[in-house]
């Protein structure tokens, strides 16, 4: 992975954690103290932030071990490339580390991405099961129209046939995530239409008057 690429993944990484321990804390939290309580109510929210208040004395476990193994990673990125593929305004999904970024969500030590973690090694086991019942290969072995005949079985919970419930089970979310690593990503946001982090370049123009006239602010400002 580039270093662009790298910056990208670390700044995901630490915005994971931190939004995962604020909500943790806030929800393991219970709103007013007993009334005959011996011991003070805890905070609403953590008193450290992991992004600016690392608490040295006890320190994170972080980044954690990637589990994906060489194969599953080797699937995951034919999967994740057949999703998303390179275009004329983006880069295919490995090339902006979306497999590294499935793995390091699947292997981070919460229920809900445990949780995911299961769907995610199951499935892929599932599909390479799949791949060598059909075609005698692996996933990442097959010819793309082979991929697409295989995913087209499984892009669709409501319509895949009972043996492929699994499978539809497992795309779904490994759809989701990819899309999560996907856009996440700052060479991916110009085939969102996003144009934002950009210097105006002089005095701020102010608001466009067709977006004034469409709020009906015309006799405000």
């Amino acid at each position: 992975m580039n270093d662009a690429a790298s910056s990208s993944a670390i700044s995901r990484r630490h915005a994971l954690k931190g939004l995962l321990t604020g909500v943790a804390g806030a929800a393991a939290a219970p709103a007013i103290a007993a009334p005959h309580a011996t011991e003070p109510a805890p905070p609403a929210y953590p008193s450290r932030f992991v992004f600016h208040d690392p608490d040295f004395m006890q320190p994170l476990k972080f980044p954690w071990e990637k589990l994906l193994s060489a194969e599953e990673l080797a699937t995951t990125q034919a999967l994740a490339d057949l999703i998303l593929p390179k275009d004329e305004t983006s880069p295919a999904a490995s090339e902006v580390g979306v497999p590294d970024f499935i793995n390091e969500w699947v292997s981070a030590d919460y229920p809900a991405h445990q949780e995911d973690r299961e769907t995610i090694r199951g499935g892929l086991g599932w599909l390479n099961t799949e791949s060598f019942k059909r075609f005698s290969k692996r996933f990442e072995d097959l010819a793309e129209p082979q991929q697409c005949q295989i995913a087209d079985d499984i892009c669709d919970t409501e319509k895949a046939r009972p043996e492929h419930h699994i499978g539809a089970v497992f795309f779904r979310r490994f759809r989701q995530l990819c899309l999560s690593g996907f856009y996440t990503h700052s060479q991916t946001w110009k085939s969102l239409g996003y144009v934002g982090n950009i210097s105006v370049g002089g005095p701020y123009p102010g608001v466009l008057p067709e977006v004034i006239e469409k709020l009906g602010l015309q006799d405000v400002v």
